[in-house]
């Protein structure tokens, strides 16, 4: 059977581009979805396993002499891919709307839970780490240290319990921001919704981390000769300046990305529709 050539309703937006079929737009549509969703979902199960199991030292800085030792500026190693999530949410917002968005957000909430399930019941089958045998309890080695994989679940449990609130917050803030500029500016003004967006919903989840990762966690490698607050603070600031800065930095990759799949998805562009019509979205299976 034949595919079908038809004329989408937004087909004069792009005159010099070739007529699609109701499957081509479909196979489009869906793949690139699935695409975004994939980088979504697989960088931030990699994120919340890598989490705090090492914090990377940028750079420090001594603010006082008569104070021995330099205020140390680092961020966790889960934080690297983390920028990536949010440009994926702005693609996914942008290209299908707001309740996709929100619904990979929540679908990420879940592989949070998957991910916790099974380094619990990892560590909890039998296996042949040493145990007391009065209590059952893991024996450390002549380090002191947890075999390697308790060691890892540990700071995993950690970085999730922190992340999972932080994550919820920011990334429905980034959303929700996202589509409040979108629809103030009337699709215009792509970089503001996009920089504006994430950079609201960064500051939230820094803090969040930060705070739950310390009282929860007790794992950010704080002095305790120090105060703790100033520690806590350097800790949200270079945390958040780091995503600050690739959120800035992924405007231009965002613009450039948005305008080409939005004419290789056959999409209304931004200044014609604020929101993916509903026949647009019926029409290419995304609704």
């Amino acid at each position: 059977m034949h595919e079908r050539a038809i004329l989408p309703s937004n087909q004069h937006a792009y005159p010099g581009l070739p007529a699609l079929s109701e499957m081509q737009l479909f196979r489009r549509r869906e793949g690139v979805f699935l695409l975004l969703a994939g980088l979504f979902l697989g960088t931030l199960a990699m994120l919340n396993i890598l989490g705090i199991t090492r914090f990377i030292k940028l750079f420090e800085i001594d603010f006082d002499s008569a104070t021995p030792g330099a205020t140390a500026f680092a961020v966790a190693v889960g934080v690297l891919p983390y920028p990536l999530t949010f440009l994926c949410t702005d693609f996914i917002s942008e290209l299908y709307g707001r309740r996709r968005a929100s619904l990979v957000v929540w679908i990420g909430f879940v592989l949070n839970l998957w991910v916790m399930f099974i380094l619990w019941a990892g560590g909890a089958m039998p296996g042949w780490e040493a145990r007391d045998p009065a209590t059952g309890a893991l024996l450390a080695d002549a380090a002191g240290r947890l075999p390697v994989y308790y060691e890892v679940r540990n700071l995993a449990f950690g970085a999730v319990a922190a992340s999972m609130i932080a994550y919820l917050a920011a990334q429905f803030v980034d959303v929700y921001v996202f589509h409040f500029w979108k629809d103030l500016t009337k699709g215009k003004h792509l970089w503001l919704r996009n920089n504006g967006s994430t950079l609201v919903s960064q500051l939230v989840d820094t803090t969040a981390v930060i705070l739950i990762t310390h009282y929860y966690a007790h794992a950010l490698p704080v002095e305790g000769a120090r105060p703790l607050w100033p520690q806590l603070l350097v800790f949200i600031a270079t945390g958040y300046v780091f995503k600050a800065v690739f959120a800035l930095l992924d405007t231009i990759p965002f613009y450039l990305g948005a305008h080409a799949l939005t004419r290789y998805l056959r999409l209304p562009p931004a200044t014609h529709a604020p929101h993916p019509p509903a026949g647009a979205a019926v029409e290419a299976g995304v609704g």
